[in-house]
């Protein structure tokens, strides 16, 4: 595992102060505010600790982003165990900041059973090995062609297969397709790969919606942030192989744009599902 991952898997795991009570710190990113996946992933191993049957897997988590998160100060978690069912289990988290909440979610937890199977097939798409890794991408698009690959420094590999030039954007259909992974291996714990996508999953989808209309993160006079967002888990999977997002917009008006993505594994089976409302402002 390289020392980035092995930094931002640790940073993803808050401490643990009460039964249900956690301290989270911020992955050392040059953001103004703590980034979405970051909490999303963090609340959801709180909610895991307090799960006594280890057979309880998570299996989806709703959650909205209530305030923006300072990332030079520490992140309480407060979870409520809510209900511990016979089959399910249900957990209801805040985030606080200066006795303030920034997030709340709710998660649901499952013991695994059987049933009928069917899945949206997975689209046709080029291998990750011929797509160029996404920070490679831009470092080249802001320095030229001759800029050393730097990504054994970075903790997840993002392959977009059609890049987006922040640049100079052009409107184009609101699809994106990216090939994910960490960049090194994780220990054969379920939930440390559940709480990394959880993570993964909030890059890209806020974006999506944002192509009609020609606009990125970089464009001036917009204030952008994610509403909400929410995740199933739908099978096992491994976040240190290759994920692929199938992602889309299906709407954008009154200043919000409505994202959904479907993760797939490498062989097509379709192990989550994400979807996300974000402001999209232009003042």
């Amino acid at each position: 595992m390289s020392e980035s991952l092995q930094t931002l898997v640790e940073t993803l795991q808050p401490e643990k102060l009460d039964k249900s009570l956690f301290r989270g710190v911020t992955w050392p990113l040059r953001w103004k505010r703590v980034f979405g996946g970051q909490v999303l992933a963090q609340s959801m191993f709180a909610a895991i600790q307090t799960i006594e049957d280890p057979h309880r897997r998570v299996h989806s988590q709703h959650a909205y982003f209530l305030r923006p998160g300072d990332p030079d100060k520490p992140i309480i978690y407060e979870v409520d165990p809510i209900r511990d069912g016979r089959s399910f289990s249900t957990r209801r988290v805040v985030a606080m900041q200066d006795d303030q909440a920034i997030f709340n979610t709710s998660l649901s937890f499952q013991i695994p059973e059987a049933g009928g199977e069917y899945q949206a097939p997975m689209p046709e798409v080029i291998e990750p090995e011929a797509i160029e890794n996404d920070n490679d991408f831009y470092r080249r698009l802001k320095r030229g062609p001759d800029t050393e690959s730097e990504l054994q420094h970075e903790p997840i590999d993002y392959r977009t297969v059609d890049k987006i030039n922040y640049l100079s954007p052009k409107k184009r259909e609101p699809r994106l397709a990216v090939w994910m992974r960490a960049n090194g291996d994780l220990p054969d714990d379920q939930a440390a790969h559940e709480t990394l996508l959880a993570y993964m999953s909030d890059r890209y989808l806020m974006g999506t919606a944002m192509l009609p209309l020609g606009l990125t993160f970089n464009s001036p006079n917009l204030m952008v942030a994610s509403l909400d967002h929410g995740l199933w888990f739908h099978d096992d999977f491994r976040a240190d192989e290759w994920l692929f997002y199938d992602l889309r917009s299906t709407r954008a008006s009154r200043g919000r744009g409505m994202n959904f993505g479907s993760i797939y594994t490498r062989d097509g089976r379709l192990v989550a599902t994400a979807v996300q409302e974000g402001l999209m402002r232009q003042r």
